[in-house]
């Protein structure tokens, strides 16, 4: 009931800025110069109307501001991974670039409204053209262009090439409306597998014959030590998803049949981040980043970084994926 008062005032104030222009629009027409065909707008109005867009130009700087500065702690911190440093130097770089010709471009044209408000008397000076100034606006920002895109190239190709050999190896698929992360076992190598062979005793599809697949084994948590490169394989079972993990600037689409790959490397743990927030509560989270359907919001997973010995730990707790169903199906007891 509510929403549909609120959606009733708003078409209500629509309705009555409407009537209003349509009668602002009667009233100019009215004042229409039968002898010269031009509008008859009074001084004081051109006045009003131009100083308003120099006091919006004042207000609205000082907004854009002020509020980055005073929301400056809901920022996302500083990165937790190796190439997330790069990515906010990059930010950075852009945001230098950009942000003096908006500020420039913004002052010029409400002062441009300003200064040539409407006067009858004045005249219009004829600027056909400057090669010099076509040639500042076109060779500068193309310059810049190509250093950012340079940039971002780079920084692309280092996060989504090949990782090294012995760097932690983790696929992580989507559907709706949960991630499943398996993990490559002591082989460090993930085996292969097909959704044709999806059943309940085989949950990934994994191919039984392939020895990588041997080991492997699922996690309801993503642990990775820190200090240590990882390579995730992100793929879909049914829509497009979003593996996302902000603290560490890891962003990439997860496709039906289009398997996408991302490497990084975790710089801080868990518990120095709790420390450097003063909040013990904290933790890393992986998240889908693209709207999937209703329960969307049921796609996370805790990200738990520590320190090497606590990871070796961790792993060799886990159960493979091959003991819990294969050998479970074959007739072995279960364990």
């Amino acid at each position: 009931m509510g929403t549909l008062l609120g959606l009733g005032i708003i078409l209500f104030v629509l309705v009555i800025i409407f009537q209003l222009a349509k009668a602002n629009e009667m009233v100019d027409n009215l004042k229409n110069d039968d002898n010269t065909g031009v509008e008859i707008i009074s001084e004081s109005t051109n006045r009003m109307q131009a100083v308003l867009f120099v006091l919006f130009l004042v207000f609205g700087m000082i907004g854009v501001f002020w509020s980055s500065w005073h929301y400056q702690d809901l920022y996302l911190p500083y990165p937790s991974s190796e190439h997330g440093a790069g990515l906010r130097t990059m930010f950075q770089w852009t945001l230098w670039a950009t942000a003096p010709v908006f500020v420039a471009t913004h002052i010029a044209l409400f002062w441009f409204a300003y200064k040539y408000r409407f006067d009858k008397k004045a005249k219009a000076y004829f600027f056909p053209e400057s090669h010099r100034l076509e040639l500042i606006w076109t060779v500068i920002p193309a310059i810049v262009m190509i250093v950012l895109v340079v940039e971002g190239l780079r920084s692309w190709y280092n996060i989504t090439g090949e990782a090294s050999a012995d760097a932690i190896r983790v696929e992580a698929t989507a559907q709706q409306f949960k991630w499943t992360l398996r993990y490559a076992g002591a082989d460090n190598d993930i085996g292969i597998k097909t959704v044709k062979n999806i059943k309940d005793d085989n949950p990934m599809g994994q191919d039984w014959s392939d020895a990588a697949n041997k080991d492997d084994f699922i996690a309801e948590e993503l642990h990775l030590p820190v200090g240590k490169e990882v390579l995730v394989k992100i793929n879909s079972l049914d829509v497009l998803h979003n593996f996302y993990l902000p603290h560490f600037r890891v962003k990439m689409d997860a496709v039906p049949g289009i398997p996408t790959q991302f490497k990084f490397t975790p710089t801080i743990t868990t518990e120095e981040m709790r420390k450097k927030l003063n909040n013990p509560d904290f933790n890393y989270e992986l998240a889908c980043a693209e709207l999937c359907g209703q329960a969307h919001y049921n796609m996370r997973k805790v990200v738990v970084i520590e320190e090497q010995a606590d990871y070796d730990k961790w792993f060799a707790e886990q159960k493979s994926l091959y003991d819990q169903y294969h050998k479970t199906s074959k007739g072995t007891p279960e364990p």
